[in-house]
């Protein structure tokens, strides 16, 4: 199998490792190193491999904390731009929300 097969979270074996998969072309071993996996390689299911949790991955972000974080984004952009581009913005904004159902 390759990489761009697998979905985010999924664990695969390459060169005798288990990684899981953090990006299009990256991974983090179980022992926490991020590398590179080139689309070329191609690689294994892990045994006994099991979805990913997010501290697998290194570490979640709180669902709080990350729409918090948006919101002051969302605010200082409101301020740079015009009341035409406010209204993309805000429309920008409510896709956003909808879909990480904030």
């Amino acid at each position: 199998m390759k990489l761009q097969h697998l979905p985010i979270g999924a664990s695969f074996e390459y060169e005798g490792k288990v990684y899981v998969k953090t990006g299009p072309l990256t991974a983090v071993s179980e022992e926490g190193g991020s590398r590179i996996i080139p689309r070329s390689a191609v690689l294994r299911a892990a045994s006994a491999a099991t979805p990913a949790t997010a501290a697998a991955v290194g570490g979640g972000l709180e669902r709080a904390t990350v729409l918090a974080a948006f919101d002051e984004f969302h605010q200082l952009c409101v301020g740079l731009v015009d009341e035409t581009a406010r209204e993309q913005l805000a429309a920008a904004r409510q896709r956003f929300l909808a879909t990480v159902g904030g």
